[in-house]
């Protein structure tokens, strides 16, 4: 059996749906197909969820909503028209929205998360009605069936009852359709994954059929070694292990959703990211393990947004029990962190910066000043992250070097450097204003001489 995952870009409209079609059927085995709400039909175009979103804050506003729903409807009745599907499915969505707009707005995180998941839940009932009109035997199934996932306040995940729920959609005879982005609590409360989020659906599902193949299906040809946007050129990546991936994901490779990996990867669930404007390229293939390649450096990656908690006093290191206080305070609230870097009488604790607020930040700074007595105790933002990835990295010696080397050519300062025990990776912290010359000037160093 073989799960796969249309992304948003691939379920856009009713031209996209059409290959959609066509790639399930080509294969038997695809029994399983999860799907993102409809994404951009061009450039200028804007997501549904986009448009879900100001609906459920006009809602929670109390303004007129009558134009922003049609707008959401008007999408979905745009595809039906293209796909020649009776009206009574826009009916149905119509009803489901107007609906979800009537529930419950004491939790706003809640009653958003409860609109923005109507894009792939009735994006999922209409491909599956699609699918049953050209003759291909399809069922929508609703998360409610089995993706059991946490309560709050932590951030979404499945709970390990999901995949024996989930387990019994590998005998079906159909295809199922399956709304990618949220599941449901014991209580019955609609939580969403973090935005991306189908790429953990289909994960999910994949793990808990035990699947042959995980197909994530989206609009390149396959993942490459740096940013299209940023080198020209860059090396196709044909095949790269779960732990690379995963380093890439984490900082800014956008092509698969950074948590996705880790229902696959407990069980060794290959994964395929492909094309569905071109489903006859290989892709990129995702595996636990694969040959050396003699080249050190798989990819690199880069991501801004983050800022760090400078934190100084003098004898930190004698004074048991100082780092998990300090953490301590970071964990009271809610904010999880990314790098901890150290000397002796110093510690930067580095962040993602959406966590952060002006009144929570203050609070940081105040405790972490009074409670562990600091010396000097500063926030600062405005920082990238850039990531060297490659399972070669451990047996190379001096490749910090040349990084750093090449990083310097740019005249950016280095304001952190972090390698995992793993060596799978090394990360620079810099000015996020140097981003995109330190991408380049590192794909310079290690790939300027491979073929692309």
């Amino acid at each position: 059996m073989i799960v796969c995952k249309f992304g948003g870009t691939s379920v856009a409209s009713a031209e996209q749906i059409q290959k959609v079609a066509n790639i399930v059927k080509s294969n038997p085995a695809r029994k399983i197909v999860a799907v993102s709400a409809p994404g951009k039909r061009s450039s200028d175009d804007i997501k549904v969820t986009d448009l879900l979103i100001d609906l459920s804050n006009a809602a929670l506003n109390n303004d007129d909503i009558e134009r922003k729903l049609q707008k959401v409807v008007t999408r979905y009745q745009a595809i039906a028209d293209g796909l020649a599907l009776d009206y009574a499915i826009c009916d149905v969505i119509a009803v489901d929205l107007r609906e979800r707009l009537q529930g419950d707005k004491s939790n706003e995180e809640l009653f958003i998360d409860n609109l923005k998941a109507s894009g792939e839940d009735n994006n999922a009932k209409l491909i599956a009605a699609y699918f049953n009109s050209i003759d291909m035997p399809a069922r929508y199934v609703s998360p409610k069936e089995g993706l059991v996932v946490n309560d709050l306040p932590e951030r979404t995940f499945a709970l390990p009852e999901a995949y024996s729920n989930l387990a019994p959609l590998k005998d079906t005879k159909e295809i199922i359709v399956f709304p990618g982005f949220f599941g449901y609590t014991k209580a019955g409360i609609l939580r969403t994954f973090d935005r991306g989020g189908s790429d953990i659906t289909g994960s999910i599902l994949a793990a808990a059929v035990e699947a042959e193949l995980y197909e994530n299906f989206t609009d390149v040809d396959c993942v490459f070694s740096a940013n299209p946007k940023v080198v020209n050129d860059p090396v196709e990546i044909k095949e790269i292990t779960y732990r690379e991936m995963r380093e890439l994901s984490y900082a800014g490779f956008s092509v698969f959703h950074d948590e996705a990996l880790m229902p696959v990867y407990k069980i060794g669930v290959p994964v395929n990211i492909k094309n569905t404007n071109n489903p006859s390229a290989p892709g990129t293939r995702i595996v636990p393990n694969r040959p050396a390649t003699g080249r050190p450096v798989t990819g690199i990656s880069a991501d801004s947004g983050f800022s760090t908690l400078y934190v100084s006093k003098y004898l930190m290191n004698r004074e048991v029990g100082f780092g998990r206080k300090l953490l301590q305070i970071l964990e009271d609230e809610n904010i999880s962190y990314e790098h901890t870097p150290s000397g002796l009488d110093d510690i930067s604790v580095i962040m993602r910066s959406n966590q952060l607020t002006v009144e929570n930040e203050a609070r940081i700074l105040a405790r972490v000043k009074n409670e562990l007595s600091a010396d000097d105790v500063q926030m600062r933002h405005g920082f990238s992250m850039i990531v060297i990835v490659g399972e070669g990295m451990r047996n190379n010696t001096g490749l910090a070097a040349r990084a750093a080397t090449a990083i310097s050519k740019t005249g950016a300062n280095i304001e952190m450097i972090n390698q995992g025990s793993s060596e799978v990776s090394l990360v620079f912290g810099v000015l996020q204003e140097f981003e995109n010359q330190i991408l380049q000037a590192l794909y310079g160093e290690f790939f300027a001489h491979v073929q692309a």
